[in-house]
């Protein structure tokens, strides 16, 4: 069975804050928000396809933080299927400063199985400078309170934010990896219109990451979580025309997570030194060591290695093996 969620986007309704890279509705491509009725439709929807295994999705705001009676009705509506056994659980995503006891009990009583965090940095200075609007403490509180309660903990980061740096990024990884989240989301800036970002960036006050910039600091960035046993389930922001009409500057490729992996590999042949070698990859992996249009491949003769690619499935995919020829 595969696995599928089914995805509802919450408009930027209950979140206290403007974030200074925020353009909510640009995001998620949504500005009205769903009713009880358009979950159930949407799930039904969904149900069509035979053979997955999913989950109700509530992503693009502060769930925790809208209107009680409003986040009541659409979980009502999601815990319907739940109950029946026809969906598997149910996904939210939240402000650190937005969880609490009482809220918990609440997503505990209507099916919620997995809740993410927005932490995006765990220095308080890069927090203040970007509105984030809460500390790192309150990162660690409620990552605790939600494993306490026996969810799924998701968290989510990002890099390249005002007055952050790759010495603060790597040091936000290792304090997120501190907290055992089950899952990690890193997401390289955005720079959009109509956000603080983008009149810092147009008055020179701040310069943004550029793909190449976001792409290796990640290298060393997921494996310490892949290391740490935590699955990097989202590199980068999902593509949308809105997304791309809003866009002004900052780390954006529609293939940004395979940039990451093919980057790494590199990484890993490039602390070797130029020589003949036969790398073995994994037949799911062999155009990530390639490169986008060989570039790897270009790249390490230009350098001096002579590469002999050979396929063998029993090297982990996103992995190679180096032999010395």
């Amino acid at each position: 069975m595969k696995k599928g969620n089914i995805s509802l986007f919450i408009p930027h309704l209950g979140c206290p804050h403007k974030c200074s890279f925020c353009n909510q509705n640009t995001i998620t491509g949504k500005q009205t928000q769903p009713s009880a009725d358009d979950v159930r439709a949407a799930v039904e929807t969904a149900l069509r396809k035979k053979n997955y295994d999913y989950e109700i999705a509530f992503f693009g705001g502060s769930f925790t933080a809208i209107d009680r009676e409003y986040m009541l009705s659409l979980l009502k509506a999601a815990y319907d299927y739940v109950k029946d056994g026809r969906v598997n659980g149910i996904r939210i995503s939240t402000r650190p400063d937005c969880i609490d006891e009482e809220v918990l009990d609440i997503l505990k009583k209507y099916g919620v199985t997995s809740i993410e965090l927005g932490a995006q940095s765990m220095d308080d200075e890069v927090l203040r400078a970007n509105f984030r609007g809460h500390t790192a403490e309150d990162v660690e509180n409620a990552s605790r309170l939600i494993k306490s309660y026996g969810f799924e903990l998701g968290l989510q980061m990002m890099t390249g934010l005002y007055l952050d740096t790759n010495e603060k990024a790597i040091e936000t990884a290792k304090k997120l990896i501190a907290l055992s989240p089950d899952t990690i989301r890193i997401y390289p800036t955005v720079v959009l219109k109509n956000t603080y970002l983008a009149k810092l960036y147009e008055d020179e006050l701040y310069k943004p990451q550029t793909v190449d910039d976001a792409a290796n600091l990640c290298t060393k960035i997921v494996p310490m979580f892949e290391k740490a046993g935590i699955r990097v389930i989202r590199l980068g922001l999902h593509s949308s025309p809105e997304l791309k009409k809003n866009m002004i500057a900052g780390a954006f490729h529609d293939s940004f997570g395979e940039i990451v992996k093919s980057r790494y590999m590199l990484n890993k042949i490039l602390k070797y030194p130029p020589a003949d070698y036969e790398i073995v990859v994994n037949s799911k992996s062999v155009s990530q060591l390639k490169g986008q249009q060989k570039r790897n491949i270009y790249f390490l003769m230009e350098e001096g290695y002579n590469i002999k690619v050979t396929v063998n499935d029993k090297v982990a995919a996103g992995d190679i093996k180096i032999i010395r020829r």
